[in-house]
């Protein structure tokens, strides 16, 4: 199950309060104004600024294991 439209339109960067954008795989949250990623762990997304992975460390495969 996807993050509802209605969700994405409302979420915003815990850190910045940027616009968040939804992973091609849909894994993840990307804030682009921080170059982080929040990953989206059984369609819940961790909003938590300490959990946030780099985007190019994602984009490598560096994923956290929060499962």
């Amino acid at each position: 199950m996807a993050l509802p439209t209605d969700l994405l339109d409302i979420l915003a960067c815990p850190k910045c309060k940027g616009d968040l954008r939804l992973t091609e795989p849909g894994d993840g949250l990307i804030c682009l104004a921080c170059g982080v990623v929040y990953a989206i762990v059984e369609d819940i997304p961790i909003m938590l600024i300490e959990e946030a992975v780099p985007l190019d460390d994602w984009n490598r495969g560096k994923r956290p294991d929060l499962r």
